[in-house]
């Protein structure tokens, strides 16, 4: 076994590998740039080496900057995490030649299905089942209607030379195959200057489930059974789980002896992925390999018990694996959600800038459940522009997927971040969608059931009157408070009275409350009443409420006359009001946002990379106006109206706040 292992990775997945390293006994070297001195993997390791500028590609990417590090720390092993230089087969052999083992599978298998037409082609040889397709040429539609027939409808007509959805037509019978192949090959000609086109099956209702494959040096191989990571925004998965709430065991078993087999054919040794597409009816398709540790490998470790990152050093260290395929049972359900420095309101942007609050929910057990959070930052701690801008990983496990789901809403209730945008509202508001609970999806989730993007949760009256009472509870508590400050007139005293409004998301509600030792009975003026009890105390920003005997945990700022609560998904400002201030509330006039149409605001904290336009010129609905750089990504800001550039107060090469003014229109 190893004595010392270099991470050749930052952030959570980093964190990670160190703890399983200092469980087996082995000493970690961290490599760090210039944007991660103060990091939490540097801190968490027993030595680090500095490796150059904050951009990947002059520093964690670099290959001979890593091996550099390795010979300054004296480190026997590499692991890579994800990302990266994990499947980068010139960094394996760079290691090889350097006399120190990569905990990965060998340099042949991650150059095999690093090549789609290879890897397709492997899969095919090792009877792995693939998307059905003709990739030669076509001649005319009586030929294109014969090969679709072969295959079998619905089939997907595409144009050789496609993009951005030209070329491409869906058939369900002879006459759209027909239809469909003369379409595709006109507007291929006037496209692209290519009219190629090729058919393959089209998979309707496509589910993303991927299996987990671990093999030796010994010629063993296992598969851990499968997640489910259909949940997924621009390609990018948000929501994963395991198993999958849409296999039978027979299906399962089916996909995860393709997988072994397929890793068996490459020579695969250690942990690697084989994803599936599969259709409304489990026929699954093979899609690619990943020859590295997933991002969601940890829904997998809770159902298995398996350790994934100390089998992969194992096996890199020559050991045999400990199990075979009928040790690996499923227990349980898992659920993984990935918290994302992006801003679900602002069509998630990237946001970057310092966590200036940051209290995951306490690892261990909660309720019916157990919680774990793989994290690479802390409170303090700088969210950068350079790198991908995943934070955590929140992840429960239960006995079923019911019991899952509500400890990860209960989880993400109490997961308090501050400083930045991110997605906890999105993800709390899937936790609760009917589609998800039903385990009714498909990989159009987020495109079908949020086409105009996420502005937050509206809840339902019933839940609505519980985080009213909580509230009305609250607030008699703060102005009990309020009543024993010092410096009263003499002879006068405040009275806390019974009778209030609640207003919250365009409701209203009129309760009284009488209190005793434990807690407060809320009636509402329609009859029903509502028993609150729990622990908060004015200032504290977490209150963790039983309202009608089931928890209720709200996120608290104060604010004039009541508080910003929020839950499941929902922001809301909640005021409570007597009834006479209610009465006089309702006559103040409401305060409209500044007008902002004419102006350019930057919508994330990024750099300006260029500027499209000058002043005085006249622009187009549409037309580009400004280019701006965040996490890797440029974006570009486009005018939503005619209009004439009256002023620019921003130029290539500056750093912009969220909302600075790029430019003004007349």
């Amino acid at each position: 076994m190893f004595d010392k292992i270099l991470i050749a990775n930052r952030g959570e997945i980093a964190c990670r590998v160190i703890k399983t390293a200092r469980k087996m006994g082995i000493q970690t070297v961290a490599v760090y740039s210039d944007a991660d001195k103060n990091a939490l993997h540097v801190e968490m390791a027993d030595e680090a080496v500095h490796i150059g500028p904050p951009q990947a590609n002059q520093s964690y990417i670099v290959i001979d900057k890593i091996i550099g590090a390795i010979k300054q720390s004296g480190a026997q092993a590499v692991h890579p995490g994800y990302g990266f230089l994990s499947e980068n087969p010139k960094f394996a052999d760079a290691l090889d030649k350097a006399g120190v083992a990569f905990i990965g599978p060998p340099k042949g298998a991650i150059e095999a299905m690093g090549d789609k037409i290879t890897s397709k082609k492997l899969a095919q040889e090792a009877g792995v089942s693939t998307v059905p397709g003709y990739m030669g040429l076509i001649e005319d539609a009586d030929e294109a209607v014969k090969i679709s027939n072969e295959i079998g409808y619905p089939v997907m007509i595409k144009a050789s030379a496609g993009g951005g959805g030209k070329g491409m037509r869906i058939a369900w019978n002879d006459a759209e195959a027909r239809e469909g192949f003369q379409s595709s090959k006109n507007e291929a000609a006037s496209s692209f200057g290519d009219d190629r086109i090729f058919i393959e099956k089209f998979v309707t209702q496509p589910r993303h489930i991927e299996i987990q494959v671990l093999c030796d040096t010994h010629g063993n191989g296992v598969y851990l059974h499968e997640r489910e990571c259909s949940i997924q925004r621009r390609n990018q998965k948000v929501v994963e789980e395991a198993p999958s709430p849409f296999l039978d065991p027979a299906t399962r078993k089916a996909m995860g002896e393709q997988a072994v087999a397929l890793a068996k054919a490459v020579g695969y040794a250690s942990a690697g992925t084989v994803e599936f597409i599969v259709d409304g009816q489990k026929n699954f398709y093979f899609l690619e390999m990943n020859t590295r540790l997933q991002v969601e490998h940890p829904v997998t470790e809770l159902i298995t018990g398996i350790d994934l990152v100390e089998q992969m050093i194992r096996v890199a260290s020559g050991e045999p694996l400990p199990f075979t395929q009928d040790d690996l049972k499923i227990n349980g359900w898992a659920i993984e959600n990935r918290l994302y420095a992006e801003d679900p309101y602002r069509g998630f942007l990237p946001s970057i800038g310092r966590l200036t609050r940051y209290r995951p929910p306490a690892e261990g057990p909660l309720g019916e459940g157990v919680v774990r959070n793989d994290t690479g930052v802390f409170e303090g701690g700088e969210i950068s522009m350079y790198y991908d801008p995943m934070i955590a990983k929140l992840c429960t496990w239960a006995p079923t997927r019911g019991q899952a789901i509500e400890t990860m809403r209960n989880a993400l209730d109490s997961f308090e971040v501050e400083g930045i945008g991110h997605n906890l509202p999105f993800v709390a508001a899937v936790m609760d969608h009917p589609k998800f609970i039903s385990g009714d999806i498909t990989t159009a989730f987020i495109a079908e059931e949020y086409p105009e993007g996420f502005d937050g949760v509206t809840l339902g009256e019933p839940e609505l009157m519980r985080v009213a009472a909580a509230a009305a509870a609250m607030n008699r508590v703060a102005e009990i408070r309020r009543t024993r400050v010092t410096g009263r007139l003499g002879n006068h005293e405040r009275r806390v009275g019974v009778d209030w409004m609640v207003s919250l998301q365009g409701e209203q509600f009129a309760v009284s409350i009488e209190a005793d030792h434990d807690g407060s009975t809320v009636r509402f003026a329609g009859g029903e009443t509502l028993r609150v009890e729990g622990d908060w105390t004015p200032g504290d920003s977490l209150a963790r409420m039983t309202v009608d005997g089931r928890p209720l945990v709200l996120k608290v700022d104060k604010i004039t006359q009541g508080f910003r609560l929020r839950t499941r998904g929902a922001d809301m400002k909640v005021h409570i009001r007597s009834p006479r201030q209610a009465q006089l509330a309702a006559l103040m006039p409401e305060k409209l946002p500044p007008d902002t149409s004419r102006l350019l605001l930057c919508p994330m904290p990024g750099l300006i990379v260029k500027i499209h336009v000058e002043a005085g010129q006249e622009v187009q609905d549409g037309q580009a106006l400004c280019t701006v750089e965040a996490m890797k990504m440029e974006n570009i800001l486009r005018a939503e109206r005619k209009g004439v550039v009256a002023k620019i107060n921003a130029g290539p090469g500056e750093s912009l706040a969220v909302d600075d003014v790029i430019m003004e229109f007349e």
